[in-house]
């Protein structure tokens, strides 16, 4: 089905733009007719032109989420109906995919679908906990409000990525300038000294022949060392897709000294504030686990998750199931306790997650302080066994010369 452009003027006199799926221009003109919009022009849109180059490298962000809410809840706050909201949106999007996706829910909104069917349409784009809060929020005739939420929850979540990122900047260029150092160390400088130390005549000591050994291996095998890491990224990668590496290495996170902490901090902060949003929004404490469990970014705490639904399922109480899993902190399930005996769980689940937040930064903080240290102790170690190797037989042809 052919894809048309189109530019209407509304009853104000405001010019608005779009596109729409038809099966000919008589069937997008009955559209606009149907929307008491007056048309301009009409354009058939080539699929070829429609694509992005770069579109499979690029993913819907927690960033666009939140401007998505932010905006909708803006402009729905403000009078405008839902169809004229996804339109405006669709058009100011900088992402390509959010761009399309939200072009193809305003044609089904448009075709009399409800919003939370259209964005079920599209669940790669749009989160279940985002498409759930909607159908609540249509059910309950307060979308605007479960919008404002939704954008204060994207909002966090995308400060969280951001310390996340930021946190680990440091690091990424200390281990890169690390690997530049020592390659061209091995590959440029100790070849420089290889004929010397091999006319001298003068036997080497063993860590000479082993840093000569390396930097051999490296110049001549250069493209098969390239070739093995590269599959064994391809590896790595592809078996983290799988069900297996999923649980493999998100139990690697949560065990980790390193990553430990950090990752406890951010899980916790995720439930704490992703539970407090669907319970304030009326969605059963059942289906909130639910959906919260497929959120944390973790297999091995969404498969013990499921513990806890059970367990809440057969009438023990929030705070007791999730100390039998032992997967929070002490002071969550005291926090909870509290919380279900005052039936205020949701906004003290909210001041939780704001708590964790906080102890996320300094987590991060940290973890930043002790793998600094450690980077640079293994880099001055690498360097120093080179530069040492290159000047233990210096030292041995000096001593070899007549004074």
């Amino acid at each position: 089905m052919p894809t048309y452009k189109y530019k209407v003027m509304n009853s104000e006199g405001k010019k608005l733009e779009g596109s729409f799926k038809g099966a000919n221009r008589n069937e997008v003109l009955a559209m606009i007719q149907d929307n008491n919009y007056y048309p301009i022009s009409i354009e058939e849109i080539s699929e070829i032109s429609e694509k992005d180059v770069f579109e499979n490298f690029k993913k819907v962000s927690t960033r666009d989420l939140y401007i998505f809410c932010r905006q909708f809840h803006t402009m729905i706050n403000a009078g405008a109906n839902i169809a004229t909201c996804i339109n405006t949106l669709k058009m100011q999007s900088s992402n390509v995919l959010m761009r399309k996706a939200l072009n193809q829910v305003y044609e089904d909104i448009q075709k009399g679908i409800t919003l939370s069917e259209a964005l079920k349409k599209k669940e790669d784009i749009f989160p279940e906990l985002l498409i759930n809060m909607v159908e609540t929020g249509e059910a309950s005739g307060k979308l605007d409000l479960i919008m404002e939420r939704m954008a204060a929850h994207y909002e966090r979540e995308n400060k969280i990525n951001n310390k996340i990122k930021n946190a680990m900047i440091y690091p990424i260029i200390l281990c890169v300038l690390s690997i530049g150092i020592v390659t061209f160390l091995v590959t440029f400088i100790m070849p420089i000294f290889i004929d010397m130390f091999q006319g001298s005549g003068v036997p080497l000591p063993l860590p000479t022949r082993i840093s000569l050994a390396i930097s051999s291996g490296i110049r001549k095998n250069w493209y098969i060392i390239i070739a093995v890491i590269a599959m064994i990224v391809f590896i790595v990668k592809t078996y983290s897709k799988s069900e297996n590496g999923k649980l493999f290495f998100h139990n690697l996170k949560l065990k980790n000294f390193l990553t430990k902490d950090m990752n406890t901090k951010i899980i916790t902060a995720r439930f704490t504030r992703t539970l407090s949003t669907l319970l304030y929004s009326g969605i059963p404490l059942i289906q909130s686990i639910e959906i919260t469990a497929k959120v944390l970014g973790n297999k091995v705490v969404e498969n013990r998750m499921e513990e806890v639904k059970n367990r809440v399922v057969k009438g023990e109480n929030l705070s007791d199931s999730l100390k039998e899993v032992k997967l929070f902190p002490p002071m969550l399930m005291s926090m909870i306790k509290i919380g279900e005996e005052s039936g205020a769980l949701d906004d003290i689940l909210d001041k939780t997650a704001n708590f964790y937040d906080e102890e996320l930064d300094a987590a991060l903080k940290r973890m930043t302080a002790m793998m600094e240290p450690l980077m640079i102790l293994i880099m001055g170690v690498i360097i120093g066994f080179i530069v040492i190797s290159m000047m233990m037989p210096m030292f041995d042809v000096f001593n070899t010369i007549p004074t």
